[in-house]
């Protein structure tokens, strides 16, 4: 008999390494205790966390896991960027005057009067309204043009029942991301939402063609968003198993058949 032949080449050459340079003395550190400074590593896995930064991120993990309800999950679904970046940018012309500037025009409209004029020049501007009980009232009596509700309030049993008041009394709606973005539209560290009631004539075109893409997207979807359950997203572990287990459930179908 024959002997197997050799997994390898016996009589092929060694690569041979390449010389080293004179001039670059190899130095190789010894990482032991009393020796070189252990290199950098990424420790924040082994760090003991505050316990609020620990419940945060529960929280947030636990919010994935648990299936949402249409009417909370509708508020993970905000207006795109560049359709938010210019409704914000619409936003800032119609921010409220501050103190100084209502008492400015006040004063100016009393010297006006005092000088008998009766068409006055310093009429009060139009400027957004907030306060989630002021906003309510004015859907209710369809003064609203738009209305603007921050994605992120909490409890958002604040304003979840916006979106459903909206669309009863036809009024357009959106959901952006960021209380905090909506308060400093207001002067205010957050707001739950804001509303237009009144449009200037120079911003009537820029104003209608962002209505028309916020309808599309909130008004006109609200029956479809009403069907979708929210979270329910597992871990990556927990999908791989999935995952294997849908493979050798097709195996076996597939030898059933074949």
């Amino acid at each position: 008999k024959k002997p197997a032949p050799a997994p390898y080449d016996a009589k092929a050459k060694k690569t041979e390494a390449p010389a080293a340079n004179p001039l670059f003395e190899k130095r190789a550190r010894n990482f032991s205790i009393g020796n070189a400074i252990q290199p950098q590593r990424d420790v924040s896995r082994f760090v003991k966390w505050p316990k609020y930064i620990r419940l945060q991120r529960q929280r947030k993990i636990l919010l994935q896991r648990l299936k949402v309800p249409p009417a909370i999950a509708q508020f993970g679904r905000t207006l795109d960027k560049n359709t938010a970046l210019q409704l914000f940018k619409l936003a800032v012309k119609y921010k409220p005057e501050d103190k100084s500037q209502k008492k400015d025009r006040l004063k100016k409209m009393a010297e006006e009067k005092a000088a008998g004029k009766t068409d006055s020049t310093f009429k009060k501007p139009f400027v957004l309204k907030y306060g989630i009980n002021h906003i309510t009232t004015l859907i209710e009596q369809k003064k609203t043009q738009l209305v603007v509700i921050a994605h992120d309030v909490d409890p958002v049993e604040l304003v979840i029942f916006l979106p459903a008041l909206c669309r009863k009394m036809d009024v357009p709606y959106c959901i952006v991301k960021g209380k905090a973005r909506l308060g400093q539209l207001v002067h205010k560290k957050t707001a739950t939402a804001v509303a237009f009631t009144n449009i200037k004539n120079e911003d009537k075109n820029e104003f209608a063609k962002l209505i028309e893409a916020i309808k599309a997207n909130f008004n006109d979807r609200y029956e479809e968003n009403r069907r979708h359950w929210g979270g329910g997203i597992m871990g990556i572990k927990h999908q791989h198993a999935e995952d294997q287990h849908r493979k050798a459930i097709a195996k076996e179908e597939a030898k059933k058949l074949g």
